[in-house]
């Protein structure tokens, strides 16, 4: 492999980056750098790598969705609801239901997107509000407490694919959360790497009115884009509750802007078809690592929400250079089109 070659990426950064402040956080907390804080640490934050997975796709096609956690709680929520209402305890139903609602509540950002050509980010907007504020109308507001939950989220919130114990005695393991989310990434890749539809959110990020005349079916592109992004929403639904033990219709949403900083931080750009899931994920990593461990470096939690926003405001900032430096070099003349050179 070309070692420079690997420096031209945005991704090789943010590992070193990654390394050096786990490092530095390991020197003042030995514990942080432990298989079992690993495992803590891939449980809790796959609930919010699945969500940014959904919020890269829709970034990739030149959107910013901030109605993703309005739709990952709409689909939590009626999913637990649903399963007290008829006494059901199946895990395999919550995911049934979870994801019927987040298709649905995509679908419905699609609509507004696709057909009425509302600005992405408008649109999300304001179906955020109207998604919740519905939520809160129609289903309700009672919280849900460990005792009111169905057995079967509890049992797949401690579920664990590989397991050991640790020197007291004391058992832990890799939860299946993140065997979900090594699937998704992988669904995802192969969606974006090998079909048509994974080329078309690539052009339609790049440069929609190209992807147009090449042949590219806008209209289904998009429907794709944010059905599978609600998709993403109602299984990460599902895996918050079962993680917290807790059902609270007042949850998640508010908190979008750390998904979309995690996405901008890992190199995905503001204006769509540049990205990679690997950037994505380190994006999270990073954010994670950072807010679990404020107190840890000696700063205060209140500082997460300042390097979220820097995050935000870097990102975009950056994508509009690198825009205004395409634009002078497009439009600045050759040489046979320089006066000064003409005589």
């Amino acid at each position: 492999m070309n070692i420079r070659k690997l420096f031209t990426h945005n991704e090789t950064y943010l590992a070193l980056v990654l390394i050096v402040f786990s490092l530095a956080i390991t020197i003042i907390n030995p514990v942080f750098l432990t298989l079992d804080n690993f495992a803590d640490l891939v449980k809790n934050s796959t609930g919010t790598a699945i969500l940014a997975i959904g919020v890269f796709i829709v970034l990739l096609s030149g959107g910013t969705d901030v109605s993703c956690t309005a739709v990952a709680i709409c689909a939590e929520y009626i999913a637990a609801r649903f399963l007290i209402a008829t006494g059901i305890n199946n895990i395999f139903v919550a995911f049934f239901v979870a994801v019927a609602v987040g298709i649905s509540l995509g679908a419905i950002n699609a609509v507004f997107v696709s057909i009425f050509k509302i600005p992405v980010l408008i649109a999300t907007l304001g179906t955020s509000s109207l998604f919740h504020g519905a939520l809160l109308e129609f289903v309700g507001t009672k919280s849900l407490n460990v005792g009111d939950l169905p057995q079967c989220f509890k049992d797949f919130g401690n579920l664990n694919i590989i397991k050991w114990n640790l020197p007291d005695g004391t058992p832990y393991g890799l939860s299946v959360f993140f065997f979900i989310l090594l699937f998704l990434l992988l669904l995802t890749w192969f969606i974006l790497r090998f079909t048509m539809i994974g080329r078309g959110i690539y052009a339609l990020g790049g440069n929609p009115e190209a992807a147009k005349r090449s042949g590219f079916n806008l209209h289904k592109i998009q429907f794709f884009i944010y059905c599978y992004a609600g998709f993403l929403a109602g299984i990460m639904g599902v895996i918050h509750i079962s993680l917290i033990r807790y059902g609270n219709p007042m949850y998640l949403v508010g908190t979008e802007l750390i998904v979309i900083a995690a996405v901008v931080l890992g190199g995905a750009r503001i204006t769509g078809g540049t990205g990679t899931l690997t950037g994505t994920m380190l994006g999270v990593a990073m954010i994670m690592i950072l807010q679990k461990n404020l107190v840890l470096i000696g700063l205060s939690s209140y500082w997460q929400d300042f390097f979220v926003g820097l995050i935000i405001v870097i990102g975009v900032t950056i994508t509009n250079v690198q825009n205004k430096i395409k634009f002078r070099k497009k439009t600045a003349p050759g040489p046979a089109e320089n006066p000064a050179l003409e005589s």
